[in-house]
């Protein structure tokens, strides 16, 4: 195996297309893996972990472009620079042919297209504020998908959006769904009177996408990125998104989402729950939800349920129906089980996520059966997973961290990784249960299963009797069509549950019933 890296300096490419372009290489013969980035020093950092350093890329500036190729031998990498170049030109002419069309700038924008009044930021980190502070100047909200911006810039900057009357939704906002339109990582549902704030991108794609399929709608769904709810941000943002869908006339009832707050956020979301007359249901993942459920505010433990409370309320029905909804699918999941347990061979599960929230859910109902699992994301640090993941445990992996995605797509977008590891997990005998997500929507790939199903029965080639537990996030109306990927999974011999908590519930199951 060779690695090889070269630099192309004062180049500059957008994350998107960086992620096109490394989407590409990592498709071409003998590829092993690949990165494409902008030099910057978070990204120097990733690529070493990752094992995609080379020494040549130590004295790179944050306007250089880094490449580096992972291949099997010396020829796969030299034909894949070379096939690089020709994949960066017909970029470079793509853009061509539309740079007449493109504005230059924010303010160039806001000119051109009148009455204008929200603007998606996503560029490197270091780079975001000065362009967030300009949006925020000429009166837009701002949606920031870029990440690594400093945390103290992230509460400056959402101090004065704040003072301004703005929504400054992130850094690492990934979805979001305004007046219908959804934007970045987000699924096509229904309109309706149920509004969304959520400090987590897939549990707010899962929480809508239950609420949608189950017959009601979104009105907004208000990204504010993972660091608001956090002591250093003190949940600016979430309160400001609180406070607009408590104005907002569309929206009757309100769903709220994020890992734990810190103690003195919660109080402060506290305070503004009790403030309203509109129903509210609370899913922090993991946290004590009793403050809030003294404020007023429904708690769930999760995401299924909170969004089955929410859709009771949309609908008028009583919220006490949820509890007998959630025992049915302990008792339809407690019965599949005892079918699937007997004969399986091995003891371990391994859980592979494309969201982190995902991943930390399926850790809490996995905890309730089995005690705590690793991870590289864990709800314990005692069970932080080594930095290769290697072991014989019960382990659940976010792909969607940044070990994980150094100059690659997202995980929603790129399954390499995770096809790969899919077939590492199999040849451990161990392995009784793989784990995984499919999230589609606008932004995912469009077609996942050209991705995922080489890699299920490249799998079984190794371990025949090894089970596949998939949860699927999406509509019928998403670009995908959640109906045909998950009846193409079922007819792959993949079990498809109808939510990340059913699937994670269906593993302790499993897993509890051939230990105990």
């Amino acid at each position: 195996m060779t690695t090889q890296g070269i630099i192309k300096q004062g180049v500059y490419y957008d994350s998107v297309t960086l992620m096109t372009v490394t989407q590409r290489i990592n498709a071409l013969e003998g590829i092993v893996d690949s990165s494409v980035v902008m030099g910057t020093r978070e990204n120097k950092a990733i690529l070493e972990s990752a094992g995609l350093f080379v020494s040549d890329f130590a004295d790179a500036s944050d306007t250089d472009l880094l490449i580096s190729v992972q291949a099997e031998n010396s020829t796969f990498a030299q034909n894949a620079m070379a096939r690089l170049e020709m994949i960066l030109k017909d970029i470079s002419s793509s853009e061509g042919s539309h740079r007449r069309d493109t504005a230059r700038s924010i303010h160039d924008a806001v000119e051109r297209l009148e009455g204008s009044n929200l603007s998606l930021i996503s560029i490197a980190g270091r780079y975001a504020v000065a362009e967030v502070r300009k949006a925020l100047d000429l009166g837009l909200h701002v949606m920031l998908f870029s990440d690594n911006v400093p945390i103290e810039d992230e509460k400056r900057l959402k101090e004065e959006a704040r003072d301004r009357g703005l929504l400054l939704m992130g850094p690492d906002c990934g979805t979001a769904i305004i007046n219908g339109v959804p934007l970045a990582f987000a699924n096509a549902v229904q309109r309706g009177n149920i509004g969304i704030v959520a400090a987590s991108g897939t549990g707010l794609q899962e929480v809508s996408c239950i609420i949608s399929n189950r017959g009601a709608g979104i009105s907004q769904a208000l990204g504010t990125g993972g660091r608001d709810v956090k002591k250093e941000i003190g949940g600016i943002m979430f309160i400001e998104a609180m406070k607009a869908l408590f104005e907002d006339e569309r929206t009757q009832c309100i769903v709220l989402i994020s890992k734990p707050p810190d103690d003195e956020v919660l109080s402060l979301i506290a305070k503004e729950i009790s403030r309203t007359d509109k129903p509210v249901v609370a899913m922090f993942i993991g946290a004590n939800s009793e403050k809030v459920g003294q404020a007023g505010a429904l708690p769930a433990h999760s995401l299924s349920e909170a969004a089955l409370l929410a859709v009771q309320l949309s609908l008028g029905k009583p919220v006490e129906d949820v509890r007998a909804m959630l025992k049915s699918i302990h008792d339809e999941v407690g019965s599949l089980a005892k079918k699937l347990s007997p004969g399986v061979k091995g003891r371990y599960v391994r859980g592979l996520f494309s969201g982190g929230t995902l991943c930390h859910e399926a850790q809490l109902i996995l905890k309730e059966h089995i005690g705590h699992v690793y991870s590289n994301v864990p709800l314990d640090p005692d069970y932080l997973l080594s930095a290769s993941g290697e072991g014989s445990f019960h382990s659940l992996i976010d792909m969607g961290d940044d070990a994980f995605t150094a100059g690659r797509p997202h995980p929603m977008i790129d399954f390499s990784q995770r096809c790969k590891r899919i077939q590492e997990e199999a040849k451990n005998p161990e392995t009784v249960i793989v784990l995984f997500d499919l999230v589609l929507g606008y932004g995912a790939h469009v077609s996942p299963l050209d991705e995922i199903l080489p890699a299920v029965t490249a799998a079984r080639r190794h371990s025949p009797d090894l089970l596949f537990i998939c949860s699927v996030t999406g509509t019928d109306d998403d670009p995908q069509n959640r109906q045909a990927v998950t009846e193409s999974l079922r007819e792959s011999g993949v079990i498809v549950m109808m939510s990340n908590y059913s699937a994670a519930l269906l593993t302790g199951h499993i897993i509890k019933n051939i230990t105990s």
